[in-house]
């Protein structure tokens, strides 16, 4: 088990590195030495044991969210269904919807908890839990096609302010969509609530039955998805203005629903260069490689 989680300091001496399976975290703490160290190792420890005790609950996450169903008992897998459950009655939706922005939260508190850091982040392949403490500030840089590092826009994050979590979703992603959306970045009080209304609104941003859009069961890309034979995305054609606009309006409506509801704060969605925002918390680039800042992390 400890042997097959791989954790390493990064060449540049302040990120660590963390890969277990599916899992590939890099994080940052920020204060003083001694804490970073004591928080470093605080990291080790609680991560090598993350991935066998979600395996042990594998059965359960993948089976829908049910509201009034039993709970799970490892401390990730209570985060992913928390945080899926609000979908429950509406949609069919798993814990695994919050897999990543869970991971992502444990890793931090094990750090925050064990040592007195200024700020902190835990990135899990785009989905952000972070830490912020007095006068700190993190900058977040959003990509449009998670698949490459073009920003088109940023956001700070203040100590003040109440969001501790972004995630990112979308067909092109490195988990499946029924969406047809590039990305969509939330941001939200916790990562693996960010991650799981970032899912629920990428597959709304959508042109159901399209033709240029091609889709194929779960299964057949991954026989143990929890989406099984459901179709998700694998390409998506050409696509007039007005396509673009009505599939980015599917999940505008969504967003702004979750937003008024208090699941999220911030959403930006993407599609062929298109973006629309809810809320006011993402300021838009003019240029696709804004200067760079230590504190900027990328969705």
């Amino acid at each position: 088990m400890k042997e097959r989680a791989q954790i390493c300091l990064l060449p540049d001496g302040r990120r660590l590195h963390l890969h277990d399976g599916p899992i590939d975290i890099i994080l940052e703490a920020f204060g003083d030495p001694r804490e970073i160290e004591v928080a470093y190792r605080a990291v080790a420890a609680r991560f090598a044991t993350v991935l066998d005790e979600l395996c042990s609950e594998l059965a359960f996450l993948r089976q829908p969210a049910c509201v009034d169903g039993p709970q799970p008992s490892g401390s990730v897998a209570r985060r992913m269904t928390a945080a899926v459950l609000p979908y429950a009655h509406l949609t069919f939706i798993t814990p695994m919807a919050a897999v990543a922005g869970a991971v992502a939260e444990e890793v931090l508190e094990a750090m925050t908890t064990t040592a007195e850091l200024s700020r902190a982040y835990v990135n899990n392949g785009g989905d952000i839990a972070f830490h912020l403490t007095k006068t700190e500030r993190f900058v977040i840089g959003m990509v449009e096609d998670p698949g490459r590092s073009s920003i088109f826009g940023t956001t700070t994050i203040h100590c003040d302010n109440p969001i501790r979590g972004v995630a990112t979703s979308g067909w092109r992603g490195r988990s499946f969509s029924l969406g047809i959306a590039d990305a969509v970045t939330v941001l939200s009080d916790t990562a693996a609530a960010a991650d799981a209304a970032a899912t629920i609104i990428a597959n709304a941003v959508d042109l159901p039955a399209h033709p240029a859009v091609r889709r194929v069961p779960a299964c057949e890309l991954a026989a143990d998805s929890d989406l099984a034979g459901r179709l998700v995305t694998q390409s998506v054609g050409e696509l007039t203005p007005k396509e673009i606009h009505d599939a980015l309006e599917a999940g505008i409506t969504v967003a702004q629903s979750l937003k008024q509801s208090g699941l999220i704060r911030t959403a930006a969605l993407t599609l062929r260069q298109a973006t629309r925002v809810v809320g006011s918390q993402v300021s838009l680039e003019s240029s696709k490689t804004p200067t760079p800042y230590r504190g900027m992390v990328h969705a």
